[in-house]
């Protein structure tokens, strides 16, 4: 994702995702019907509301209004059912998935969410193709069939272990087939789901209010009637509604300064009193650079191995996020199983000496010039200090000169999947919690940072072999393989990996279970604890 995001997670109090939920008000009051409702405050809003044109932190959002086949339980990382009565490989190689879908399912407008419906919500996925879309996640698929109006089969190109967890992620929203067309994007407003909550009222970069689906048919038990999202600009005006009460709980874009002075101090609530509480989760989200293959310096492999060895992951975290992040030294985060130090191991620690080395004996000579590009509105407010933090690590090694650019973040992305960026900085959350969500989304012609990056070593033998372990711990021997040769390429530079902060009011309860796997809100299990 992207950015989603992101992806149990660290990074993602920074990070592109963000959303959350609790809504003490609606738009007016007149309208608030729910009598359990809470507001939720995010820096991160939704791109877009079709599922078939988002791979970011708008999954946040789908989540809670789209249902998928299988998602996550709140007590484990093994995808379960949830639109499927049930689902399972039915061969020995991994290469057929067969779901049953439960009875009664529908959509929000009163249509019936069958097998037919499923088939044309996932190919519609791969028929548009969208740039900023999730189809890539689709790679393994070769085809969908329906038999009779419950049952769904899905034959694999090669075998797949892993697809049974692309079906738990809102790539595989469902979606109504009468109001999402099969080859292009809804164009009306609003959203047509089946999840535990429909989107009621949105306002973009706004606000979302939520109300719990009568008609929902799947495990979840939501735990409150309605949640409103909001969605603020600035993570100061965030913070501050919350201290005032106008929301009840922070996700994603709390600033490293802020999380300090909550954890040094406690937020205090208008009158001063101490009324909220930070919660601290473990979380997988991780920040890191990309290298350009179309662009003279960053094409070589010494210039991208120079600034690997160069980067210091131990001053950054520290200068920039005082230490709320951890340095990160492979793209398979901490916490997923499979991970290695593999910078660390092929780089070692920061040195000018090994750095000018690397660039001499490949006949570069003088300062390389380098333009490094971020987003000025997707991560947090810290993200410019970090890239002035890296300029200024590159340009006292007198091996580099840097020129940082921003741009806000839909001409961002644009730039980045145009290739136009030679270096850029991308947030990363899982799709899913698996080492393979990791690395295969990075890698081959067509991937999520619009660069290509041809390796056969890790697309046609390291990952296939990966995918074949329905046992995912087995997998771990192809993955650290997969990590040295990422890190020996460094076409992909990692940074570090955040931690996941939640700012709540006291009487918040839930905040425990309402992250998955993925890191992503589960915005049904947040409640007042008075009142439940």
């Amino acid at each position: 994702m992207f950015d989603r995001k992101g992806p149990p997670r660290s990074a993602a109090l920074l990070l592109p995702l963000a959303l959350l939920a609790s809504a003490c008000s609606a738009f007016s009051g007149d309208e608030a019907d729910a009598d359990h409702t809470l507001t939720v405050g995010t820096t991160s809003a939704p791109s877009v509301l079709d599922p078939a044109a988002a791979w970011d932190g708008s999954w946040e959002l789908y989540r809670n209004v789209y249902q998928t086949l299988l998602s996550f339980p709140s007590s484990s990382t093994a995808p379960e059912p949830e639109a499927a009565r049930t689902c399972g490989f039915t061969d020995g190689q991994s290469k057929v998935y067969r779901c049953t879908l439960r009875k009664g399912l529908t959509f929000s407008n009163g249509n019936k969410l069958d097998a037919a419906a499923v088939r044309h919500s996932i190919e519609r996925v791969r028929t548009i193709g969208a740039k900023s879309g999730p189809a890539a996640l689709l790679g393994s698929l070769d085809k969908i069939e329906t038999k009779g109006n419950r049952t769904v089969v899905f034959r694999l190109k090669r075998p797949d272990a892993t697809f049974p967890f692309l079906l738990s992620t809102p790539a595989t929203s469902l979606v109504d087939p009468a109001s999402y067309p099969r080859d292009a994007l809804r164009e009306k407003s609003g959203i047509v789901g089946s999840g535990p909550y429909t989107l009621h009222r949105y306002r973009k970069d706004d606000r979302a209010e939520l109300r719990r689906n009568g008609d929902y048919r799947g495990p979840i038990e939501a735990k409150n009637d309605g949640v409103t999202i909001r969605y603020f600009k600035r993570s100061t005006r965030m913070v501050s509604a919350l201290e005032r009460g106008d929301i009840d709980v922070t996700y994603r874009g709390l600033t490293p300064s802020q999380i300090t002075r909550f954890e040094n101090t406690g937020p205090k609530s208008a009158d001063g009193a101490e009324e909220i509480q930070l919660s601290e989760m473990v979380g997988t989200e991780i920040h890191y650079l990309v290298f350009n293959p179309r662009d003279p310096a960053a094409r070589k492999p010494a210039v991208r191995r120079a600034v690997a060895q160069l980067i210091d992951r131990k001053a950054l975290v520290r200068r920039v996020y005082y230490r709320t992040a951890d340095p990160l030294y492979s793209m398979v985060p901490g916490g997923i199983a499979g991970h290695t130090n593999a910078f660390l191991d092929v780089y070692g620690e920061p040195d000018v000496d090994k750095a000018r080395k690397t660039l001499a004996e490949a006949g570069v000579r003088g300062r390389t010039t380098l333009r490094l590009w971020y987003p000025t509105d997707r991560y947090g407010a810290a993200t410019k200090r970090e890239f002035q933090e890296i300029k200024r690590q590159l340009e006292e090694s007198k091996l580099f000169e840097v020129e940082l650019r921003g741009r806000s973040w839909d001409a961002y992305q644009k730039g980045y999947l145009d290739g136009e960026y030679p270096v850029f900085g991308r947030g990363w959350s899982a799709d899913f919690p698996d080492a393979d969500n990791y690395v295969a989304p990075f890698v081959g012609p067509e991937n999520a940072m619009g660069t290509p990056y041809a390796s056969p070593e890790l697309t046609e033998k390291l990952l296939p072999a990966s995918r074949k372990q329905s046992n995912r711990g087995a997998a771990g021997g192809a993955f650290k393989e997969a990590q040295r040769v990422l890190a020996e390429d460094a076409r992909l530079l990692p940074l570090w990996q955040g931690r996941l902060y939640l700012a709540s009011a006291k009487n918040v309860a839930g905040i425990e279970f309402a992250l998955d796997p993925a890191g992503i809100m589960r915005m049904w299990e947040l409640h007042e604890k008075s009142s439940w």
